[in-house]
């Protein structure tokens, strides 16, 4: 297992996985397969540029398993904070590691910007694996946001979960 930050010439991978992620669990994601699907290669490509967002991608024998993004607040009342986005691993590696080890690499990733105090993260309220995993790296439930997200006609409330570092 490898774990490293996702560079633009991976952006034809990154786009496979967060495709099929956005197919095969469109409740756990703000964006859809069916807006994603559209946007040429470029737009995945500018994605894995920040220097203000870092896509960690987990790799077994070279192929691309699991991906999370940590994006770092710009704004100056929000300097301090971070947040972890998209995550997912593909079903037949799930509860081999690879979630928690892009989850531990994104968190020392945020502790090495001196500025960053809190991470933050939404998990779609019935998602007890992901919740489990999130808690066990030290993450603490605030709030929940009820109805987040609406797909065919069914509302899931996401679980706001914060690190403080």
């Amino acid at each position: 297992m490898e774990i490293k930050i996702l560079k633009p010439n991976s952006a034809e991978m990154y786009r496979r996985i967060r495709l099929k992620a956005l197919q095969s669990n469109p409740e756990v994601f703000s964006s859809s397969y069916d807006e994603e699907k559209e946007y040429p290669l470029e737009k995945f490509e500018s994605r894995l540029k920040g220097d203000e967002s870092f896509t960690f991608g987990a790799f077994d024998n070279e192929q691309l398993v699991g991906v999370v993004t940590l994006v770092i607040e710009k704004k100056n009342k929000l300097k301090h904070r971070a947040t972890i986005f998209a995550m997912y691993v593909y079903p037949e590696k799930r509860r081999a590691g690879y979630g928690k080890n892009l989850m531990i690499e994104a968190i020392k990733k945020a502790k090495k910007i001196e500025r960053i105090e809190q991470i933050y993260l939404a998990v779609v309220s019935n998602n007890e694996p992901a919740k489990n995993l999130y808690k066990s790296l030290g993450f603490e439930t605030y709030g929940i946001d009820k109805n987040a997200l609406k797909v065919d006609n069914t509302y899931f409330d996401d679980e706001l979960m914060v690190l403080f570092v």
